[in-house]
Protein backbone atom coordinates (compact mmCIF):
# COMPACT_ATOMS: atom_id res chain seq x y z
CA UNK A 1 0.00 0.00 0.00
CA UNK A 2 1.22 3.46 -0.61
CA UNK A 3 1.94 6.32 2.03
CA UNK A 4 -1.12 8.02 0.16
CA UNK A 5 -3.30 5.42 1.28
CA UNK A 6 -2.04 5.60 4.67
CA UNK A 7 -1.95 9.21 5.27
CA UNK A 8 -5.27 9.81 3.86
CA UNK A 9 -6.76 6.45 6.34
CA UNK A 10 -4.98 8.27 9.33
CA UNK A 11 -6.49 11.51 8.41
CA UNK A 12 -9.75 9.84 8.45
CA UNK A 13 -9.38 8.45 11.69
CA UNK A 14 -7.86 11.36 13.39
CA UNK A 15 -11.34 13.55 12.32
CA UNK A 16 -13.50 10.85 13.33
CA UNK A 17 -12.14 10.78 17.20
CA UNK A 18 -11.95 14.75 16.60
CA UNK A 19 -15.43 14.90 15.57
CA UNK A 20 -16.93 12.10 18.37
CA UNK A 21 -15.22 14.16 20.50
CA UNK A 22 -16.92 17.51 19.57
CA UNK A 23 -20.50 15.43 19.80
CA UNK A 24 -19.64 14.13 23.16
CA UNK A 25 -18.19 17.99 24.55
CA UNK A 26 -21.61 19.27 23.47
CA UNK A 27 -24.18 19.75 25.83
CA UNK A 28 -27.62 17.83 24.70
CA UNK A 29 -30.33 17.58 26.79
CA UNK A 30 -31.27 14.13 24.83
CA UNK A 31 -28.16 11.55 24.99
CA UNK A 32 -30.09 9.74 22.09
CA UNK A 33 -29.31 12.63 19.78
CA UNK A 34 -25.18 12.40 20.61
CA UNK A 35 -25.32 8.27 20.15
CA UNK A 36 -27.08 9.33 16.71
CA UNK A 37 -24.36 11.72 15.63
CA UNK A 38 -22.27 9.31 16.88
CA UNK A 39 -23.19 6.43 14.39
CA UNK A 40 -23.70 8.90 11.76
CA UNK A 41 -20.21 9.74 11.84
CA UNK A 42 -18.59 5.98 12.09
CA UNK A 43 -21.17 4.56 9.64
CA UNK A 44 -20.81 7.18 6.96
CA UNK A 45 -17.46 7.74 6.52
CA UNK A 46 -17.08 11.82 5.31
CA UNK A 47 -21.02 11.97 5.02
CA UNK A 48 -21.94 11.96 8.65
CA UNK A 49 -19.11 14.12 9.81
CA UNK A 50 -20.33 16.98 6.99
CA UNK A 51 -24.08 16.07 8.36
CA UNK A 52 -22.50 16.72 12.13
CA UNK A 53 -21.01 20.41 10.74
CA UNK A 54 -23.93 21.69 8.89
CA UNK A 55 -27.04 19.93 10.88
CA UNK A 56 -25.47 18.97 14.46
CA UNK A 57 -23.85 22.26 15.89
CA UNK A 58 -26.42 24.08 17.36
CA UNK A 59 -24.52 27.19 18.96
CA UNK A 60 -27.53 27.17 21.15
CA UNK A 61 -26.27 29.36 23.99
CA UNK A 62 -25.26 32.44 21.75
CA UNK A 63 -27.77 32.87 19.23
CA UNK A 64 -30.80 31.75 21.43
CA UNK A 65 -29.22 34.11 24.29
CA UNK A 66 -29.59 37.24 21.83
CA UNK A 67 -32.87 36.26 20.70
CA UNK A 68 -34.07 36.13 24.46
CA UNK A 69 -32.41 39.53 25.08
CA UNK A 70 -34.18 41.21 21.79
CA UNK A 71 -37.95 39.25 22.87
CA UNK A 72 -37.20 40.70 26.62
CA UNK A 73 -36.61 43.95 25.67
CA UNK A 74 -39.85 44.14 23.34
CA UNK A 75 -41.80 42.48 25.48
CA UNK A 76 -41.57 45.53 28.52
CA UNK A 77 -42.75 47.77 26.08
CA UNK A 78 -45.33 46.42 24.18
CA UNK A 79 -49.05 47.28 25.44
CA UNK A 80 -50.68 45.69 28.61
CA UNK A 81 -53.16 43.33 26.23
CA UNK A 82 -50.43 41.20 24.81
CA UNK A 83 -48.52 40.61 28.36
CA UNK A 84 -48.63 37.60 30.42
CA UNK A 85 -51.03 37.53 33.38
CA UNK A 86 -51.63 34.05 35.11
CA UNK A 87 -55.17 34.24 35.56
CA UNK A 88 -57.12 31.06 35.78
CA UNK A 89 -61.21 31.10 34.90
CA UNK A 90 -62.67 29.27 37.71
CA UNK A 91 -65.46 27.98 35.57
CA UNK A 92 -63.39 25.52 33.10
CA UNK A 93 -63.77 22.20 33.25
CA UNK A 94 -60.94 20.61 35.30
CA UNK A 95 -58.52 19.60 32.10
CA UNK A 96 -58.98 22.94 30.69
CA UNK A 97 -58.15 24.37 33.88
CA UNK A 98 -55.15 22.27 34.58
CA UNK A 99 -53.67 22.71 31.01
CA UNK A 100 -54.18 26.63 31.22
CA UNK A 101 -52.28 26.72 34.24
CA UNK A 102 -49.21 24.93 32.42
CA UNK A 103 -49.75 26.86 29.92
CA UNK A 104 -49.19 29.83 31.68
CA UNK A 105 -45.98 28.80 33.29
CA UNK A 106 -44.16 27.86 29.60
CA UNK A 107 -45.36 30.64 27.56
CA UNK A 108 -45.20 34.58 27.72
CA UNK A 109 -49.25 35.20 26.76
CA UNK A 110 -52.38 34.61 29.02
CA UNK A 111 -55.39 32.55 27.56
CA UNK A 112 -58.03 35.68 25.73
CA UNK A 113 -61.59 35.74 26.09
CA UNK A 114 -63.68 36.87 22.82
CA UNK A 115 -62.00 35.56 20.07
CA UNK A 116 -63.41 34.44 16.75
CA UNK A 117 -61.47 31.83 15.01
CA UNK A 118 -61.42 29.83 11.67
CA UNK A 119 -60.24 26.62 11.10
CA UNK A 120 -59.47 26.55 7.53
CA UNK A 121 -58.47 22.80 5.74
CA UNK A 122 -58.02 23.92 2.37
CA UNK A 123 -55.36 25.50 1.37
CA UNK A 124 -56.37 27.19 -1.32
CA UNK A 125 -59.27 28.80 0.59
CA UNK A 126 -56.72 29.88 3.10
CA UNK A 127 -54.45 31.60 0.21
CA UNK A 128 -57.42 33.05 -0.94
CA UNK A 129 -58.24 34.71 2.66
CA UNK A 130 -54.85 35.50 3.29
CA UNK A 131 -54.81 37.69 0.05
CA UNK A 132 -58.03 39.12 0.30
CA UNK A 133 -56.96 40.38 3.94
CA UNK A 134 -53.87 42.14 2.40
CA UNK A 135 -55.61 43.45 -0.27
CA UNK A 136 -57.81 45.19 2.06
CA UNK A 137 -55.52 46.37 4.48
CA UNK A 138 -55.39 50.08 5.63
CA UNK A 139 -51.79 50.56 7.43
CA UNK A 140 -50.05 47.78 8.31
CA UNK A 141 -49.13 44.04 7.18
CA UNK A 142 -46.61 42.00 8.83
CA UNK A 143 -45.63 38.95 7.57
CA UNK A 144 -43.07 36.16 8.43
CA UNK A 145 -42.80 33.02 6.96
CA UNK A 146 -40.25 29.39 7.17
CA UNK A 147 -40.25 28.81 3.61
CA UNK A 148 -42.17 31.85 0.93
CA UNK A 149 -41.21 30.31 -2.93
CA UNK A 150 -40.33 32.60 -5.44
CA UNK A 151 -42.88 30.67 -7.78
CA UNK A 152 -46.43 31.87 -9.62
CA UNK A 153 -47.90 31.80 -6.09
CA UNK A 154 -44.92 33.77 -4.16
CA UNK A 155 -44.87 35.90 -6.93
CA UNK A 156 -48.38 36.97 -7.12
CA UNK A 157 -48.63 37.65 -3.36
CA UNK A 158 -44.75 39.09 -3.81
CA UNK A 159 -46.87 41.71 -6.17
CA UNK A 160 -50.05 42.23 -4.20
CA UNK A 161 -47.80 43.18 -1.25
CA UNK A 162 -45.50 45.52 -3.79
CA UNK A 163 -49.44 47.74 -5.02
CA UNK A 164 -50.14 48.10 -1.19
CA UNK A 165 -47.06 49.44 -0.68
CA UNK A 166 -47.26 52.31 -3.63
CA UNK A 167 -50.74 52.65 -1.90
CA UNK A 168 -49.01 53.65 1.53
CA UNK A 169 -49.58 50.80 3.57
CA UNK A 170 -46.47 49.93 5.77
CA UNK A 171 -45.18 46.31 5.04
CA UNK A 172 -42.44 44.23 6.88
CA UNK A 173 -41.19 40.96 5.56
CA UNK A 174 -39.46 38.40 8.00
CA UNK A 175 -38.41 35.67 6.15
CA UNK A 176 -36.04 32.59 7.43
CA UNK A 177 -32.72 32.41 5.92
CA UNK A 178 -32.17 28.69 5.52
CA UNK A 179 -35.99 27.77 4.77
CA UNK A 180 -36.50 30.72 2.15
CA UNK A 181 -32.86 30.20 0.47
CA UNK A 182 -34.41 30.27 -2.96
CA UNK A 183 -35.22 33.91 -2.65
CA UNK A 184 -33.10 35.82 -4.45
CA UNK A 185 -31.60 39.52 -4.46
CA UNK A 186 -33.72 40.34 -7.29
CA UNK A 187 -37.14 39.00 -6.14
CA UNK A 188 -36.61 40.95 -2.35
CA UNK A 189 -35.22 43.99 -4.62
CA UNK A 190 -38.73 45.02 -6.34
CA UNK A 191 -40.34 44.31 -2.75
CA UNK A 192 -37.54 46.72 -1.27
CA UNK A 193 -37.80 49.13 -4.16
CA UNK A 194 -41.63 49.16 -3.13
CA UNK A 195 -40.81 50.88 0.34
CA UNK A 196 -41.48 47.02 1.53
CA UNK A 197 -39.03 46.45 5.02
CA UNK A 198 -37.36 43.12 4.07
CA UNK A 199 -35.30 40.92 6.51
CA UNK A 200 -34.11 37.66 7.19
CA UNK A 201 -33.91 35.52 10.13
CA UNK A 202 -30.85 33.92 11.77
CA UNK A 203 -28.63 34.83 8.40
CA UNK A 204 -25.52 34.43 9.97
CA UNK A 205 -22.96 36.91 10.19
CA UNK A 206 -20.17 34.58 9.33
CA UNK A 207 -19.53 31.65 7.32
CA UNK A 208 -19.29 29.33 10.22
CA UNK A 209 -22.78 30.60 11.48
CA UNK A 210 -24.20 30.09 7.92
CA UNK A 211 -23.83 26.70 8.62
CA UNK A 212 -26.14 25.99 10.72
CA UNK A 213 -29.34 24.67 9.81
CA UNK A 214 -30.57 23.87 12.92
CA UNK A 215 -32.32 27.03 15.00
CA UNK A 216 -34.60 28.15 12.54
CA UNK A 217 -37.83 29.88 12.61
CA UNK A 218 -40.78 27.93 11.41
CA UNK A 219 -43.23 30.15 12.27
CA UNK A 220 -46.20 31.52 9.81
CA UNK A 221 -48.01 34.75 11.21
CA UNK A 222 -49.47 37.31 8.73
CA UNK A 223 -51.22 39.82 10.76
CA UNK A 224 -53.21 42.94 8.95
CA UNK A 225 -54.01 46.38 10.30
CA UNK A 226 -53.52 44.91 14.22
CA UNK A 227 -57.17 43.30 13.58
CA UNK A 228 -56.69 39.92 11.62
CA UNK A 229 -54.38 37.56 11.78
CA UNK A 230 -53.36 33.96 10.08
CA UNK A 231 -50.96 31.22 11.81
CA UNK A 232 -50.97 27.05 10.96
CA UNK A 233 -48.79 25.02 8.86
CA UNK A 234 -48.94 26.30 5.11
CA UNK A 235 -45.70 28.31 3.46
CA UNK A 236 -46.30 29.92 0.75
CA UNK A 237 -45.70 28.28 -2.46
CA UNK A 238 -47.65 26.40 -5.31
CA UNK A 239 -46.78 23.03 -4.10
CA UNK A 240 -49.06 24.28 -0.84
CA UNK A 241 -51.78 24.82 -3.35
CA UNK A 242 -51.41 21.81 -5.11
CA UNK A 243 -49.83 22.84 -8.16
CA UNK A 244 -46.85 20.69 -7.61
CA UNK A 245 -47.70 17.48 -9.99
CA UNK A 246 -45.05 15.27 -8.39
CA UNK A 247 -46.48 16.18 -4.94
CA UNK A 248 -49.72 16.28 -5.97
CA UNK A 249 -52.85 17.61 -3.13
CA UNK A 250 -51.88 19.33 -0.11
CA UNK A 251 -53.65 18.75 2.97
CA UNK A 252 -52.95 21.68 5.46
CA UNK A 253 -55.05 23.31 8.51
CA UNK A 254 -54.21 27.15 9.19
CA UNK A 255 -56.50 29.55 11.74
CA UNK A 256 -58.15 32.87 11.10
CA UNK A 257 -58.05 34.72 14.29
CA UNK A 258 -60.14 37.84 14.84
CA UNK A 259 -59.94 39.30 18.24
CA UNK A 260 -57.70 40.06 21.25
CA UNK A 261 -55.20 37.04 20.20
CA UNK A 262 -54.50 38.67 17.14
CA UNK A 263 -52.03 41.50 19.60
CA UNK A 264 -49.97 38.25 20.95
CA UNK A 265 -49.36 37.25 17.32
CA UNK A 266 -48.18 40.72 16.73
CA UNK A 267 -46.31 40.36 19.83
CA UNK A 268 -44.09 37.34 18.41
CA UNK A 269 -43.38 39.00 15.19
CA UNK A 270 -42.07 42.30 17.20
CA UNK A 271 -39.96 40.33 19.02
CA UNK A 272 -38.86 38.21 15.94
CA UNK A 273 -38.24 41.28 13.62
CA UNK A 274 -36.64 43.28 16.64
CA UNK A 275 -34.04 40.42 16.94
CA UNK A 276 -33.92 40.51 13.11
CA UNK A 277 -33.53 44.56 12.39
CA UNK A 278 -33.01 46.32 15.81
CA UNK A 279 -36.40 47.93 15.46
CA UNK A 280 -38.73 48.01 17.71
CA UNK A 281 -42.27 47.88 17.19
CA UNK A 282 -44.54 48.79 19.95
CA UNK A 283 -46.96 51.67 19.23
CA UNK A 284 -49.95 51.11 20.70
CA UNK A 285 -51.44 52.15 16.79
CA UNK A 286 -49.69 47.83 16.03
CA UNK A 287 -52.24 46.46 18.95
CA UNK A 288 -55.51 48.19 18.75
CA UNK A 289 -58.26 47.00 21.63
CA UNK A 290 -60.61 44.46 19.73
CA UNK A 291 -64.37 44.01 20.46
CA UNK A 292 -64.59 41.23 17.88
CA UNK A 293 -67.64 39.56 19.34
CA UNK A 294 -66.02 35.89 19.45
CA UNK A 295 -67.05 33.40 22.09
CA UNK A 296 -63.06 31.11 22.00
CA UNK A 297 -61.21 31.66 25.30
CA UNK A 298 -57.88 31.07 23.19
CA UNK A 299 -54.20 31.45 23.64
CA UNK A 300 -50.91 32.04 21.77
CA UNK A 301 -48.13 30.06 22.69
CA UNK A 302 -44.86 30.82 21.32
CA UNK A 303 -41.52 28.37 21.53
CA UNK A 304 -38.22 28.54 20.78
CA UNK A 305 -34.59 26.22 21.29
CA UNK A 306 -33.66 25.16 24.59
CA UNK A 307 -36.31 25.95 26.49
CA UNK A 308 -36.55 25.27 29.80
CA UNK A 309 -38.85 23.17 29.86
CA UNK A 310 -39.30 22.96 26.30
CA UNK A 311 -42.74 24.62 25.61
CA UNK A 312 -44.27 22.31 22.93
CA UNK A 313 -43.05 19.17 24.29
CA UNK A 314 -44.46 20.23 27.86
CA UNK A 315 -47.84 21.36 26.54
CA UNK A 316 -48.20 17.95 24.59
CA UNK A 317 -47.38 15.72 27.14
CA UNK A 318 -49.34 17.57 29.48
CA UNK A 319 -52.68 17.04 26.93
CA UNK A 320 -52.11 13.42 26.19
CA UNK A 321 -51.33 12.68 29.79
CA UNK A 322 -54.36 14.77 31.00
CA UNK A 323 -56.85 13.08 28.70
CA UNK A 324 -59.55 10.75 29.55
CA UNK A 325 -61.57 10.08 26.64
CA UNK A 326 -59.90 11.01 23.17
CA UNK A 327 -57.15 12.27 21.36
CA UNK A 328 -56.75 13.18 17.61
CA UNK A 329 -53.77 13.76 16.22
CA UNK A 330 -52.46 15.02 12.78
CA UNK A 331 -48.73 15.69 11.97
CA UNK A 332 -46.65 15.55 9.24
CA UNK A 333 -43.61 14.44 11.09
CA UNK A 334 -43.98 12.05 13.55
CA UNK A 335 -40.61 11.37 14.86
CA UNK A 336 -41.49 11.55 19.08
CA UNK A 337 -39.56 11.65 21.79
CA UNK A 338 -39.30 8.83 24.18
CA UNK A 339 -41.51 10.56 26.44
CA UNK A 340 -44.55 11.53 24.20
CA UNK A 341 -44.47 8.02 22.86
CA UNK A 342 -44.73 6.51 26.56
CA UNK A 343 -47.55 9.08 26.85
CA UNK A 344 -49.44 7.87 23.65
CA UNK A 345 -48.99 4.48 24.73
CA UNK A 346 -49.51 4.85 28.40
CA UNK A 347 -52.90 6.73 27.40
CA UNK A 348 -53.90 3.78 24.77
CA UNK A 349 -53.64 1.17 27.65
CA UNK A 350 -55.48 3.29 30.05
CA UNK A 351 -58.40 3.31 27.92
CA UNK A 352 -58.56 6.53 26.09
CA UNK A 353 -59.42 6.09 22.08
CA UNK A 354 -55.68 7.36 20.60
CA UNK A 355 -55.88 8.08 17.06
CA UNK A 356 -52.85 9.13 15.01
CA UNK A 357 -52.80 10.73 11.48
CA UNK A 358 -49.40 10.71 9.64
CA UNK A 359 -48.35 10.80 5.90
CA UNK A 360 -47.57 7.65 3.76
CA UNK A 361 -45.54 9.87 1.71
CA UNK A 362 -43.28 12.95 2.03
CA UNK A 363 -40.50 15.02 0.14
CA UNK A 364 -38.43 13.84 2.63
CA UNK A 365 -39.53 9.63 2.46
CA UNK A 366 -36.92 9.15 5.21
CA UNK A 367 -38.84 10.73 7.94
CA UNK A 368 -41.71 8.83 7.28
CA UNK A 369 -39.39 5.85 7.34
CA UNK A 370 -38.11 6.58 10.43
CA UNK A 371 -41.82 7.41 11.73
CA UNK A 372 -42.76 4.00 10.86
CA UNK A 373 -40.07 2.40 13.41
CA UNK A 374 -42.44 3.48 16.00
CA UNK A 375 -45.53 1.84 15.11
CA UNK A 376 -45.42 -1.60 16.80
CA UNK A 377 -45.33 -0.50 19.99
CA UNK A 378 -48.27 1.85 19.36
CA UNK A 379 -50.26 -0.16 17.71
CA UNK A 380 -49.63 -3.34 20.78
CA UNK A 381 -50.49 -0.56 23.09
CA UNK A 382 -54.08 0.06 21.50
CA UNK A 383 -53.05 3.32 19.39
CA UNK A 384 -54.92 3.45 16.31
CA UNK A 385 -52.32 4.47 13.14
CA UNK A 386 -53.78 5.72 9.95
CA UNK A 387 -51.80 6.88 6.82
CA UNK A 388 -53.01 9.58 4.49
CA UNK A 389 -53.12 8.49 1.02
CA UNK A 390 -54.61 10.94 -1.02
CA UNK A 391 -51.69 13.28 -1.22
CA UNK A 392 -49.10 15.97 1.31
CA UNK A 393 -50.48 15.44 4.86
CA UNK A 394 -48.75 18.96 6.29
CA UNK A 395 -51.33 20.05 9.21
CA UNK A 396 -50.24 20.09 13.01
CA UNK A 397 -52.90 19.56 15.01
CA UNK A 398 -54.10 18.20 18.42
CA UNK A 399 -57.10 18.15 20.25
CA UNK A 400 -57.85 16.28 23.40
CA UNK A 401 -61.72 14.99 24.71
CA UNK A 402 -63.33 17.65 22.82
CA UNK A 403 -62.37 20.40 25.44
CA UNK A 404 -58.87 21.40 23.84
CA UNK A 405 -57.85 21.76 20.35
CA UNK A 406 -54.24 22.58 19.51
CA UNK A 407 -53.42 24.26 15.82
CA UNK A 408 -49.98 25.58 15.03
CA UNK A 409 -46.46 25.09 13.25
CA UNK A 410 -45.01 22.18 15.28
CA UNK A 411 -44.61 19.04 14.15
CA UNK A 412 -44.54 15.88 16.49
CA UNK A 413 -40.76 15.61 16.60
CA UNK A 414 -37.21 16.53 17.83
CA UNK A 415 -36.44 19.82 15.32
CA UNK A 416 -39.87 21.02 16.19
CA UNK A 417 -40.16 20.43 19.83
CA UNK A 418 -36.12 21.50 20.54
CA UNK A 419 -34.73 23.27 17.33
CA UNK A 420 -37.11 25.66 16.43
CA UNK A 421 -38.89 28.73 16.45
CA UNK A 422 -42.54 27.53 16.42
CA UNK A 423 -45.59 28.94 17.34
CA UNK A 424 -49.55 27.48 17.89
CA UNK A 425 -53.22 28.36 19.27
CA UNK A 426 -54.32 26.75 21.77
CA UNK A 427 -58.03 26.90 22.18
CA UNK A 428 -60.58 26.09 25.46
CA UNK A 429 -63.49 25.45 23.22
CA UNK A 430 -65.36 22.10 22.33
CA UNK A 431 -66.75 23.92 19.09
CA UNK A 432 -63.10 24.38 17.77
CA UNK A 433 -62.38 20.35 19.40
CA UNK A 434 -65.12 18.80 17.63
CA UNK A 435 -64.03 20.67 14.08
CA UNK A 436 -60.86 19.73 14.42
CA UNK A 437 -62.23 15.98 15.19
CA UNK A 438 -64.77 16.48 12.24
CA UNK A 439 -61.91 17.23 9.65
CA UNK A 440 -59.88 14.07 10.98
CA UNK A 441 -63.08 11.63 10.19
CA UNK A 442 -62.78 13.63 6.65
CA UNK A 443 -59.28 12.83 6.35
CA UNK A 444 -59.82 9.28 7.26
CA UNK A 445 -62.11 8.67 4.12
CA UNK A 446 -58.44 9.30 1.90
CA UNK A 447 -56.43 7.00 4.59
CA UNK A 448 -55.39 3.52 5.17
CA UNK A 449 -55.41 2.41 8.96
CA UNK A 450 -52.29 0.16 9.64
CA UNK A 451 -53.52 -3.32 11.70
CA UNK A 452 -50.79 -4.43 14.18
CA UNK A 453 -50.96 -8.14 12.70
CA UNK A 454 -50.30 -6.95 9.55
CA UNK A 455 -47.68 -4.73 10.31
CA UNK A 456 -45.87 -7.40 12.54
CA UNK A 457 -45.87 -9.26 9.14
CA UNK A 458 -43.75 -6.81 7.00
CA UNK A 459 -40.63 -7.92 5.79
CA UNK A 460 -36.91 -7.93 7.05
CA UNK A 461 -35.48 -5.98 4.76
CA UNK A 462 -38.57 -3.27 5.81
CA UNK A 463 -37.96 -3.75 9.43
CA UNK A 464 -34.24 -3.21 8.39
CA UNK A 465 -34.58 0.34 6.84
CA UNK A 466 -36.99 1.66 9.08
CA UNK A 467 -35.18 0.88 12.02
CA UNK A 468 -32.01 2.22 10.22
CA UNK A 469 -33.42 5.66 9.75
CA UNK A 470 -34.91 5.90 13.92
CA UNK A 471 -31.32 5.90 14.46
CA UNK A 472 -30.99 9.45 13.30
CA UNK A 473 -34.48 10.38 14.61
CA UNK A 474 -33.23 12.44 16.93
CA UNK A 475 -31.83 14.50 14.34
CA UNK A 476 -34.12 14.33 11.32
Amino acid sequence: MSWNWWLITGVGYLATLFLIRWVLLTPRRQPTSSVAWILAILTLPIVGGLMFLVFGINRVDRRVDRKRAASRAILRLLPPQTRHVAEIDPDLEPLQHRLMKLANRVCHHRPLQGNRIEVMDDTNRTFGAITEAIREAQETIHLEYYIWQPDKSGTQLRDLLIKKAEEGVKIRFLYDAVGSMWLRRRFLRAMSAAGIHVAAFMQGKTIRERWSINLRNHRKIVVVDGRVGFTGGMNIGDEYLGRDKQLGYWRDTHLCVHGPCVAQLQSIFAEDWYYATGEELVQPALFPVHDEGGQVLAQVIDGEPRGVPETFLALFFAAITEATREIVLTTSYFVPPESLLVALEDAALAGVRVRVLVPSRAAHQWTVWAARSYYQSLLDAGVEIYEYQRGQLHSKTLAVDGRWAFIGTPNFDFRSLSLNFEVGVVCYDRRVSDQLADQFERDLEFSQRITAEGWRARPNRTRLLQNFCRLFSPVL
